[in-house]
């Protein structure tokens, strides 16, 4: 029987506006009086998610794996940074427990598209919509957030890895000391 231990890793990313007529927020086109400003869509949640996931299985950053430098990522959309690192956290035998992201943001308001966000991080995730969570808050006005210049996500996500792979990962580590 396999063992697993349970990890939490966390994400964040910021965008500033641009000119634009809409944005990337969880997979899903949203109106807006502005874009925002990023090499790849800009997908604030996307990116803290994908941030959030590598974090868990102790493999790096978004910027690692896609680097901005690399003409390749230039307007990619996010959805193939955050099933990539899904498909890591699988490939090491683990199970994504649950996703739990935190937009702030002025504008736009994303009540309206929340389930539609919430789905389509599931269908990435291939997890279940009960293991996906979005939010949303401002920043009372305080901050680039609250000056309307851009808008940030943070995110968390819980992944259980089975102990071997965790012991043989500390190993390497070891011996690369």
């Amino acid at each position: 029987m396999t063992s697993y231990l349970t990890r939490l890793g966390t994400g964040f990313d910021v965008h500033a506006f641009t000119e634009g007529d809409h944005v990337w927020l969880g997979g899903i086109r949203i109106p807006a009086d502005r874009g925002v400003l990023a090499h790849s869509d800009g997908d604030v949640a996307l990116h803290a998610l994908t941030d959030a996931l590598l974090g868990a299985i102790a493999d790096g950053d978004i910027g690692t794996h896609f680097p901005p430098s690399d003409e390749q990522w230039r307007g990619a959309s996010s959805d193939r940074f955050l099933a990539h690192a899904c498909e890591l956290v699988r490939a090491r035998g683990g199970r994504i427990d649950h996703l739990d992201i935190t937009v702030l943001a002025e504008a736009p308001r994303i009540g309206a598209h929340r389930e539609a966000i919430r789905a389509r991080i599931a269908e990435i995730a291939g997890v279940p919509l009960s293991s996906v969570s979005i939010k949303a808050t401002t920043t009372e006005k305080l901050g680039f957030v609250g000056r309307a210049e851009g808008l940030a996500a943070q995110a968390a996500a819980t992944v259980r890895l089975p102990e071997i792979e965790i012991d043989t990962a500390a190993e390497t580590s070891e011996r690369r000391s």
